[in-house]
C-alpha cells in the first residue's frame, strides 16, 4: 500500500508542475505559390522603311507595318520603349529632331495617322503602355526622320527595344 501511495504522490507532483501531455492533434495547411513571369513578344518585330531621301520621314502607319507587343507573362505588365543610335558605315545619333548625321525616331500608340501624335524616342526607357494584363496587347507605330545631311548613304540599323516590367 505504501508503494501505491508513493506512485500516486509522484503522479500528483508530476501533474502539478505541468510536464505532461494528455493528447495531440494536428492539422495541415496546404500552400501554393506561382513564380512571377515577366515576358513579352513583339510581332512582327521588324520594320523595313526602305530608301528615303535626306531630311524626309515615313512611318509604320503609312507603310503599314504596325507592331504588336503581347504580354506573354503571367502578371500585369508595364511596357517601356527606347531607341538607339543608328549603325551603318558611320553612326547616326538619335536626337529629338533630325540634324547633320542625326536622325529622329518616334513612337505612337493612338491616332498615329497624325504626325504630332508621335513621341520622340531616346536612349533611355520611356513608357509605352501600363497595366497590360497577361495575354493583353499594345499596338504601336514608329516614325523615322532621316538626317538633314550625311556623307553615309549605306543602310543603317536603328534598333528599338521594348521592355516589360511588373505593373
Amino acid at each position: 500500500m505504501k508503494k501505491l501511495y508513493l506512485v500516486i504522490g509522484a503522479l500528483v507532483i508530476f501533474l502539478a508542475i505541468g510536464q505532461y501531455v494528455i493528447a495531440a492533434s494536428t492539422g495541415t495547411v496546404t500552400t501554393t505559390v506561382t513564380v512571377q513571369n515577366i515576358q513579352l513578344t513583339v510581332a512582327d518585330g521588324a520594320v523595313a522603311y526602305g530608301t528615303l531621301a535626306v531630311n524626309t520621314s515615313t512611318s509604320t502607319y503609312a507603310i503599314p507595318d504596325h507592331q504588336t507587343v503581347t504580354n506573354t507573362g503571367n502578371v500585369a505588365e508595364d511596357f517601356n520603349i527606347q531607341g538607339a543610335n543608328a549603325t551603318g558605315s558611320t553612326s547616326w545619333t538619335l536626337a529629338a529632331a533630325a540634324g547633320a548625321d542625326q536622325y529622329s525616331h518616334r513612337y505612337c500608340t493612338s491616332t498615329c495617322q497624325t504626325a504630332g501624335s508621335y513621341t520622340a524616342l531616346t536612349t533611355s526607357y520611356s513608357t509605352l503602355a501600363t497595366n497590360i494584363a497577361a495575354l493583353g496587347t499594345q499596338i504601336f507605330d514608329l516614325s523615322i526622320y532621316t538626317p538633314t545631311s550625311t556623307a553615309d548613304f549605306t543602310a543603317h540599323t536603328a534598333n528599338v527595344v521594348v521592355q516589360a516590367t511588373a505593373h
